[in-house]
């Protein structure tokens, strides 16, 4: 299945995957990307990224997901890892409590090393172990609330909103870059720009101000 070298997309969105090691980041990733699932799967070292094209709204958006180890040892790479990134998906496992407790020092990481218009969605994954959970929907529920960040549980392994919470996140990502890109004098655009994860524009026409033209 040859796929075109210049795969054409209207926007190319990053977003970062965040969370404790083991709670099912990487295979979020694979199920998202690739629909494959792997039981046997080793602890991420360093990065990794993969990409799909998926359309919101008529346009063709091309997700750049990362996927980092949530161990404490390569704390070193954040700030180059939440670089240009437009969205984060916040993952825990609902059947280990304390991977809940940890979201907050995430999401505090997040907020400190990332852009403040960064669009976050809080995950509990791993809802095939009903037997083991730790963690109920609603305590997840009301502090995604409290932080103002969108909430939805997953299972990785039997692909249950795992494409819903991937489509969220893009489309909600793609509502405030249409809305900044009507608004011609609209500062944020420039931090969008400086990650390179806006418009690779098919059109001029789809910016009030292309990006290097009047320059």
């Amino acid at each position: 299945m040859a796929r075109r070298p210049d795969e054409e997309y209207d926007y190319l969105f990053k977003v970062v995957l965040i969370g404790d090691s083991g709670v099912g980041k990487s295979n979020l990733l694979s199920r998202f990307t690739r629909n494959e699932f792997c039981l046997e799967s080793k602890s991420t070292i360093g990065v990794e990224f993969a990409t799909r094209t998926v359309q919101v709204e008529g346009k063709t958006v091309k997700a750049q997901i990362w996927d980092t180890a949530g161990q404490e040892r390569y704390r070193a790479i954040t700030s180059a890892y939440y670089r240009g990134a437009l969205g984060a998906l916040l993952v825990y496992d609902v059947t280990k409590p304390t991977t809940f407790e940890n979201v907050s020092r995430w999401l505090k990481e997040l907020r400190d090393h990332a852009d403040s218009n960064i669009v976050i969605m809080l995950i509990g994954n791993k809802t095939d172990l009903k037997h083991l959970r730790g963690v109920s929907t609603e305590d997840a529920q009301s502090y995604a609330e409290k932080e103002g960040l969108s909430f939805i549980e997953t299972s990785a392994l039997e692909a249950t909103n795992v494409e819903k919470s991937f489509q969220t996140i893009l489309a909600e990502i793609y509502r405030i870059i249409s809305k900044k890109s009507l608004s011609s004098e609209e500062p944020a655009q420039a931090s969008v720009k400086e990650g390179k994860t806006i418009l690779v524009a098919g059109s001029e026409a789809d910016t009030k101000k292309p990006c290097c033209s009047s320059s």
